[in-house]
């Protein structure tokens, strides 16, 4: 097994995630099988119960992990499926030591951080390299490890002792450390900055660990002096610094890494008997992807009406899911974030300014998306959000609690139930329409919520979603809700045209809801974003950003296959608009079809 030991100095954010799964992207485009960690030092047990201020949104895995929204970027660029433990904080690793102790197996020793600490990080560490996260179940061979926060952090001090060992355990042909630092460039001098990363790296060695590579994170292009600089006094070749300036898309960022000489450097390094694959094939389909993101035109516009926009890492699935398909199907994705509480009455009354600027850009939007979220805050303005999309005729696609909101609004002014709610925010509504999951809802917080990939069946089928997911009896989704719809409200919502088209096996959980005789109005109590991949969209989202534009009717009459040819002949786009893919087909073929003008292939 090769490790990569990723590590961050000068500020966090600096981009060491994008960096790692560059890492693995490249790799994997030579045929070597990759799997990630990712180390956040905080006591936390897992990343469930913190507020999406705090990291960002919680990204669940497959067997209802509760992680670092970082694992999301490894699966999208790696496409693989990670476990729970391919997420190690410092509180995993202070219990399970704890737990050893409880039962005896130290023989009465003093347990110290120094060596049962860092000895529990390093077989952690090795346990799970050697996971397969493949369907095929195949053996990685390089494992990626990226070290949250900043080189220096207290927090992070047992994590570094334990990689400062662990590089004599595992042998130097296997071990490689990568170290990503910010490069300034301040206004006042125009010029880059190096100090700061010569300290950072000044002390990472001083810790223990030489980095291999220094990898630059700059706002523009680093020249050659300045990156001979860091080189000289940072101890490592010119070959060995990595400059990584701001790109138009993430796209680029393996593209310019493999540029400077990468995969040369880690065959060397690491000894991984890489056959070069000829240039002109190497990298293509994301070279293809990266030069399809630049070149698209035509805007389509979604406003996010969400509860916590103030930080857009919050929504972080949800906005590159949306990406994933107006990508796919020819759009550049132009993305409002609304504050729902702005769309509430309460606001109009006590900021006139904000709630009419919320409104105008609702209004403007051609499709509109309310993800999930928990809480009383905001419920009102998803509400009015859903009631707006439903009157109108506006494409909606709700998830999660957007299900929720979209329920207990057509409860209120279809079904005359004006104090329909959910028990989270009213328990004492007369008609709870979403109630909770008492088996889900233990008294503790922590990874109590019905969680991970489980079935849905499709039931009815001429609905837009079975269609979309490609006339499918069952799919599997990822979940992360305590609430549901209360089924003791569904004949009577049916019955006014709100389909729920999608349940669990056991048809005691609406999964999928659909309104009759509206052109794009869907909702999911699952989460479709977590597996959406850049190469293959999610259908729900793939179906909100066609029927934004207009073009789902005629996606779905041609069996979910459309050439530029028949766009034109069914709706007033010009005869350049973009080709539309089936979801089993890659980025390559639509690219190869639209270089060959094909037509209705």
């Amino acid at each position: 097994m090769k490790y990569i030991l990723v590590t961050g100095g000068v500020i966090s954010g600096v981009g060491k995630g994008v960096i790692a799964s560059s890492f693995g992207t490249i790799l994997k485009c030579c045929n070597i099988h990759v799997t990630s960690i990712k180390i956040d030092p905080y006591i936390n047990i897992d990343a469930g119960t913190f507020s999406p201020y705090e990291h960002g949104e919680v990204y669940v895995l497959d067997d209802g992990g509760e992680v670092d929204l970082d694992l999301g970027n490894y699966e999208r660029f790696l496409d693989v499926t990670l476990h729970r433990d391919n997420n190690i904080t410092t509180g995993k690793i202070y219990q399970h030591v704890i737990n050893k102790e409880r039962r005896g197996d130290y023989l009465g020793k003093t347990v110290q951080v120094v060596p049962h600490i860092t000895d529990a990080i390093q077989e952690w560490v090795e346990r799970v390299a050697n996971q397969s996260v493949t369907a095929n179940g195949t053996k990685p061979q390089v494992c990626i490890i990226e070290l949250g926060g900043t080189i220096g952090d207290i927090e992070g001090m047992p994590f570094v002792e334990a990689f400062r060992q662990f590089q004599f355990r595992v042998k130097k042909e296997n071990f490689c450390c990568a170290h990503v630092s910010l490069v300034p460039q301040p206004r006042s001098t125009g010029e880059h900055k190096t100090k700061p990363t010569q300290s950072s790296v000044r002390e990472l060695r001083g810790l223990g660990l030489s980095p291999d590579l220094v990898v630059c994170r700059s706002e523009n292009p680093i020249g050659h002096s300045v990156k001979e600089k860091i080189s000289n006094f940072c101890h490592v070749a010119p070959d060995q610094v990595i400059c990584i300036h701001d790109l138009t898309s993430i796209y680029r960022v393996p593209i310019l890494m493999e540029s400077q000489g990468i995969v040369e450097f880690f065959n060397d390094r690491l000894q991984l008997g890489i056959a070069m694959p000829p240039p002109r094939r190497f990298m293509h389909k994301w070279k293809d992807l990266a030069e399809r993101v630049d070149t698209l035109r035509k805007d389509v516009n979604i406003a996010l009406v969400g509860k916590y926009t103030k930080l857009e890492d919050s929504y972080a699935s949800v906005t590159k899911a949306l990406q994933h398909a107006a990508i796919c199907a020819g759009y550049k994705l132009n993305l409002k974030y609304i504050e729902a509480a702005n769309l509430e009455k309460d606001t109009k009354h006590s900021d006139p300014v904000l709630y009419h600027e919320a409104w105008q850009q609702l209004c403007k939007s051609d499709g509109v998306i309310v993800p999930g979220g928990f809480g009383k805050r905001g419920m009102e303005g998803k509400i009015e959000a859903c009631q707006w999309c439903r009157a109108t005729s506006k494409p909606f696609l709700g998830i999660c609690l957007g299900l929720q909101a979209a329920v207990i609004e057509f409860a209120r002014n279809v079904l005359n139930m004006p104090d329909a709610n959910t028990t989270e925010i009213d328990p004492d509504t007369s008609h709870p329409l979403v109630i909770d999951m008492p088996e889900h809802n233990p008294g503790q917080m922590g990874g109590t919520m019905r969680l991970g990939k489980r079935d849905t069946i499709l039931n009815v089928n001429n609905s837009i979603m079975k269609q979309l997911y490609g006339k499918k009896d069952k799919i599997q989704e990822r979940h992360r809700h305590r609430y549901e719809v209360n089924l003791k409200y569904v004949p009577e919502l049916e019955a006014a045209g709100m389909k729920f088209v999608g349940h669990d096996l056991n048809k005691e959980r609406m999964e999928i809801m659909e309104l009759e005789g509206h052109p794009y109005y869907v909702a999911t109590q699952y989460h479709p974003e977590y597996l959406s991949r850049p190469l293959s969209p999610s259908p729900p989202f793939l179906g909100l950003i066609l029927a934004a534009r207009g073009k789902l009717l005629s996606y779905l009459a041609r069996g979910c296959r459309l050439s530029p040819k028949s766009l034109s002949d069914h709706d007033s786009e010009d005869e350049d608009d973009p080709i539309i893919l089936p979801l089993q087909h890659n980025l390559e073929k639509s690219l190869f079809i639209q270089s060959e003008g094909a037509g209705d292939s």
